[in-house]
């Protein structure tokens, strides 16, 4: 059960450090100072943080999505190793997809690694299916990534769906 005290909120350049500090822990890097503060200007990106109960600068997750004509893009989900396994990814991909349902996006579309099954996982879910897979996408180590799909978010069994797992998440937002 995750903590109703957890604050999730849009990020700004304020959160930048916490950003860069975040990524480190997650990606060793993934994105630089000016990525960033590219996704954090862009008036197409939403770009949500979690943060501590006890600490308002404590950045415990991060999530970003495009919004690209109907369809929700999701760039980045990430949580801090220290605090995996306590439904933190749940709330933020929750959180990502109602901030999607609630500007009138249709579909939800990511990619991640093929072999990330805990993110699969989560995101099989909340209803997201393979759609296909992007050969040595990750240029790290050549690794695939599957392509997932999640389409109908404005139809009502979905807007169902994500009324219940706010109440199995058991946060304010």
């Amino acid at each position: 059960m995750i903590s109703s005290d957890l604050k999730i909120q849009p990020l700004t350049r304020d959160n930048l450090t916490a950003l860069l500090e975040l990524d480190k822990a997650c990606f060793h890097g993934l994105w630089t100072m000016e990525g960033y503060l590219r996704e954090l200007e862009s008036p197409n990106s939403h770009f949500l943080g979690l943060f501590s109960p006890f600490n308002d600068c404590e950045l415990l997750g991060m999530g970003c999505f495009w919004s690209i004509l109907e369809e929700a893009h999701i760039t980045i989900l990430a949580v801090h190793p220290l605090y995996h396994g306590q439904g933190l990814g749940k709330a933020i991909l929750y959180s990502l997809l109602r901030t999607a349902t609630d500007i009138g996006l249709e579909r939800a579309t990511l990619e991640v690694r093929d072999s990330n099954y805990v993110a699969i996982s989560l995101y099989q879910k909340f209803g997201f299916k393979t759609a296909g897979r992007r050969r040595g996408y990750y240029k790290d180590n050549n690794e695939d990534a599957l392509i997932l799909w999640l389409s109908e978010l404005q139809q009502p069994h979905f807007l169902k769906n994500l009324d219940q797992w706010a109440s199995f998440i058991n946060s304010p937002f």
